[in-house]
């Protein structure tokens, strides 16, 4: 597929993505700057603390801190995971101290059982700071999830990334300032291997209209989104690709799309080898069957949350989260998702 303007369509809704934040997130204090560097801000306006007593960039001097800033639905966020994870595993023993700073997007995300569910499910043993209000966000001046901060032993920031990749730039980083701390961290860079898409995929869509009308999204569906209504929604002839389309009875809310009759089905045309979906079920666990290309997903396509029923794929939604549905060779398909239940919350798609 030769698609050569989706960069400069990315770029442009980059920006206004930013722009869009920005707005909606608290002031940003100036950051304290010394003859060392940038003096990194302390944790404020954390709600609840997970897996740790809470913590302060004072109390942990002497130690090297990796500040990352996360939310547990963003598909690049869980990519970085199981670096994260071994980086704690391999180096908490030798001074470094991993806070995971979650601050979310969508209102699922706030729940703290929820980012509990999230931590387990990654294997998250290391300090979690709930940032619901962006206090902390703001005070470091941040922007994007995932972003990864090292703080050396004097409270100076060393170091910062911005989303996937450069995983054996930032381990040695890491080994660099334990050793200013007198460790021994002589040991090899981790070889998890680096799953940051390379090919030109469909971007992250939006189902919530909050979040898709400022990026310049919408649902194809003649009318578009119907904001704070429930309505009846019917397929066009021509479908565009890298644009959802609903099919049957959806609430529209600033948040998600909501199944409002006991059969609704959604139908998107994408580019990519992996497709995410992050879902909810209201009031029971619902039934979603897969599609790809008219016929049920192969069990060569399925992805991590599929399972097999006398030949039919689909995915039990009973939890607020990313779902991953499909994993299979890039290309372009057509997926159709049918849901057999109500009160099914749609809130984004995204792609690997």
């Amino acid at each position: 597929m030769k698609r050569g303007w989706v960069t400069v369509v990315v770029i442009g809704l980059v920006i206004v993505v930013i722009a869009y934040l920005e707005a909606r997130r608290p002031e940003s204090m100036p950051l304290q700057v010394t003859s060392k560097g940038v003096v990194a801000p302390d944790f404020v306006g954390i709600e609840h603390w997970i897996n740790s007593e809470p913590l302060t960039i004072p109390d942990l001097k002497g130690k090297v801190v990796l500040v990352d800033f996360w939310t547990y639905t963003c598909i690049n966020c869980i990519r970085t995971l199981p670096h994260l994870v071994e980086w704690d595993t391999k180096y908490r023993n030798k001074g470094l101290v991993i806070v995971g700073v979650h601050t979310p997007e969508f209102t699922i995300e706030k729940v703290y059982d929820n980012v509990v569910m999230a931590t387990k499910k990654y294997g998250i043993t290391y300090p979690v700071a709930q940032d619901n209000e962006f206090a902390t966000w703001a005070s470091y001046q941040n922007r994007y999830w995932p972003h990864k901060y090292l703080i050396d032993k004097e409270g100076i920031i060393r170091y910062d990334h911005v989303g996937e990749g450069k995983y054996d730039e930032t381990e040695r980083k890491i080994q660099e300032l334990l050793t200013e701390l007198g460790e021994d961290v002589t040991m090899p860079i981790s070889a998890l291997p680096d799953e940051t898409p390379m090919q030109q995929q469909t971007p992250e869509l939006y189902l919530g209209y909050e979040f898709a009308l400022p990026r310049g999204q919408q649902i194809g569906n003649p009318g578009g989104f119907q904001q704070g209504k429930t309505a009846s929604y019917v397929l066009p002839t021509n479908i565009i690709p890298d644009v959802p389309y609903l099919e049957d009875l959806w609430e529209s809310s600033a948040d998600y799309v909501r199944s409002a009759e006991e059969e609704g089905a959604l139908i998107l045309e994408f580019t990519a080898s992996a497709v995410n979906i992050v879902a909810d079920a209201l009031d029971q666990p619902v039934k979603m069957s897969i599609l790809l290309d008219g016929e049920s997903l192969s069990k060569e396509e399925a992805g991590d949350d599929v399972m097999f029923e006398n030949g039919e794929a689909y995915v039990l939604i009973d939890e607020p989260r990313l779902y991953n549905i499909v994993r299979g060779a890039y290309g372009t398909y057509t997926l159709r998702l049918v849901f057999h239940g109500k009160n099914v919350t749609l809130h984004s798609f995204t792609f690997g």
